[in-house]
């Protein structure tokens, strides 16, 4: 139970830890990689709030 309750906050704290990462380690592609990266959580929240509405 507390793994499945906590398996998408660790997972989108992974991936925000990856992404500055990323974006501070270089240029170009990477750029795109850590935006993407960054912008997880806050798909995240939007898909929440859509899906309570």
């Amino acid at each position: 139970m507390i793994r499945s309750t906590f398996a998408a906050p660790v997972l989108l704290a992974l991936a925000s830890t990856a992404g500055l990462v990323v974006a501070l380690t270089g240029d170009g592609v990477r750029d795109v990689v850590s935006w993407a990266a960054l912008a997880l959580p806050i798909v995240a929240v939007g898909w929440a709030m859509r899906r309570r509405t």
